[in-house]
């Protein structure tokens, strides 16, 4: 009797895969400050970014402090899924201490941008200016970016309906975040941060691949001339002696 065949048991995958060192520390600490603003409201204030208290206040811990707050339990559970979905794979790509640098740029860069936007002229300015931000959003954001700039043809899914190229993906949410940031209002989003963390993950990704592709270039160029000198050929004796040429 003849046995019917074996099939391999189909699997699937969902996400990057295991958790890397960074972005296991960067949840845990989000994680942390979500349980203790918790437990203590007032800490969001404290720990929030609200450029009235910067200026005024010189509350400049507020910069730093505000990537790791978060309003509710979807706030912090949809920030910490895409810094796993995305940070996992560029950790990988850069190593723990470029991504930790980058993300803190990326963050920093959108507190930098919501505490200059609170000082225009403009009506939603004046909403920030007394207004609190927090949130991993505007690091999350610069991570998409990267994300982007370096597998743009991954296909990500748009409203989580349909899939389009992380480039083109990045593109539409920039737009958003900046039509929504010159708006009134806002719903409570933060997307002043958002568009700074695009911004500015984007100008340090361009700055460190121009700088670090110059100083591979000057250092290749100076080796190469090294090895130049140093297999020289030089004729030597009679011209018509082939083994004066030999190196």
């Amino acid at each position: 009797m003849r046995r019917p065949p074996r099939y391999a048991s189909a699997s699937y995958a969902f996400g990057p895969g295991p958790i890397t060192p960074a972005v296991k520390y960067l949840i845990w600490a989000n994680v942390a400050v979500y349980a203790l603003t918790w437990i203590f409201p007032v800490l969001t204030i404290v720990l929030g970014l609200v450029p009235q208290a910067v200026f005024g206040r010189v509350w400049l811990w507020q910069p730093v402090t505000y990537m790791f707050v978060h309003g509710d339990l979807m706030h912090i559970l949809f920030n910490m899924l895409g810094v796993w979905m995305f940070g996992v794979e560029l950790e990988r790509l850069w190593g723990t201490r470029f991504f930790l640098r980058y993300y803190a740029v990326a963050g920093l860069g959108a507190a930098a941008t919501t505490l200059l936007w609170s000082l225009l002229p403009l009506d939603v300015s004046t909403q920030i200016y007394y207004a609190v931000t927090f949130g991993a959003s505007g690091a999350l954001y610069g991570l998409l970016m990267a994300f982007a700039m370096y597998f743009p043809a991954r296909p990500l899914l748009m409203f989580l309906l349909f899939p389009i190229p992380a480039k083109y993906f990045v593109l539409i949410i920039g737009a958003i975040a900046f039509m929504a940031s010159a708006g009134s209002g806002g719903g409570g989003v933060a997307h002043t941060a958002h568009l700074g963390g695009l911004v500015v993950g984007y100008l340090y990704l361009k700055g460190s691949r121009g700088i670090v592709s110059d100083v591979k270039s000057r250092y290749l160029r100076w080796k190469m001339q090294r090895l130049r000198r140093r297999f020289e050929v030089h004729s030597g004796g009679r011209r018509d002696n082939w083994r004066d040429r030999v190196h």
